[in-house]
C-alpha cells in the first residue's frame, strides 16, 4: 500500500519549492547587465525568425485558400 503523507506538509513543501525556483529565476534575470539582456532578446528574436522561416505554410496562405 502507498505511503501515508500529510497533505498540509506536502502542500507547504511544494509551495516552498515553487518559491525557491521563482527566486532563482529572478536572481538570474536581475543579475545580468542590460547588454546581456538585450543580446538574449536579440538571439530569441533571431531564433523565432528562423523558426518562422522554416514553416511549410504561413497563416496568410491558409486564409487565402
Amino acid at each position: 500500500m502507498g505511503d501515508i503523507i500529510n497533505l498540509r506538509r506536502a502542500r507547504k513543501a511544494k509551495q516552498r519549492d515553487d518559491e525557491t525556483r521563482a527566486a532563482e529565476a529572478a536572481r538570474l534575470a536581475s543579475g545580468r547587465t542590460k547588454v546581456e539582456k538585450l543580446q538574449t532578446k536579440a538571439l530569441r528574436a533571431l531564433d523565432d525568425k528562423r523558426i518562422d522561416g522554416h514553416r511549410r505554410e504561413t497563416s496568410d496562405r491558409r486564409a487565402d485558400d
